[in-house]
């Protein structure tokens, strides 16, 4: 009787020293920092992706007839879908090509190094030496722009540089926002207004 008391002594002493052996090596080290932030994964990644958006008239779709219109298509690299996420977005971390087609088909285009669409809000981010050209001809360089799909509205309060071969000019500013096909365009401030266009005398 004494020795199993002993025993189970023994035994209750071994448990406790080890409970207090793996509590003195748990991790109770605080993260500040960088070593804070809690890394994010995409659900998955799409790479040399080309998608394509179609538009369907409804009128045609009420009679029967499908015959879709491409209205853009989208060019990357690399696609991260953050889709799993409570605030979802895609991610172009090698940046994007959009290539934008009107009724009569022309294109215009937008590139940029960098970019994210976010699901819920509809809105592109665009990053690093971003370019939009109209078919026309209309070129805007400018460092970072926003762009509202819902409202096919685009803006920025970065520095821009808009080329308009229409009205040979160049313009230099800061902060503008416009819609798509630069039919109206409103800067907040312009550094200069230059023309480019040689005029001949009749």
């Amino acid at each position: 009787m004494k020795k199993k008391g002993l025993y189970n002594l023994r035994s209750i002493a071994i448990v406790f020293s080890m409970a207090m052996l793996f509590y003195s090596c748990a991790d109770n080290y605080k993260r500040v920092g960088d070593e804070a932030i809690k890394k994010i994964f995409p659900g998955a990644i799409a790479e040399d992706f080309t998608l394509t958006y179609t538009e369907t008239d409804e009128l045609e779709k009420n009679e029967g007839v499908v015959s879709a219109r491409v209205i853009a298509v989208l060019k990357g690299p690399i696609c991260d879908d953050f889709n799993n996420l409570v605030f979802p977005y895609y991610a172009f971390p090698e940046g994007l090509l959009v290539e934008f087609f009107d009724e009569k088909g022309e294109k215009s285009t937008v590139t940029a190094d960098y970019g994210i669409i976010y699901s819920s809000t509809n809105l592109i981010d665009l990053q690093g030496n971003v370019v939009i050209e109209t078919s026309d001809g209309k070129k805007l360089e400018a460092p970072q722009l926003y762009w509202d799909r819902t409202n096919d509205w685009i803006f920025t309060q970065q520095k821009f540089k808009y080329t308009n071969p229409e009205e040979g000019t160049i313009m230099d500013g800061e902060g503008m926002d416009f819609n798509r096909d630069f039919s109206f365009f409103n800067a907040n401030k312009t550094y200069g207004y230059m023309s480019i266009k040689e005029k001949t005398n009749d």
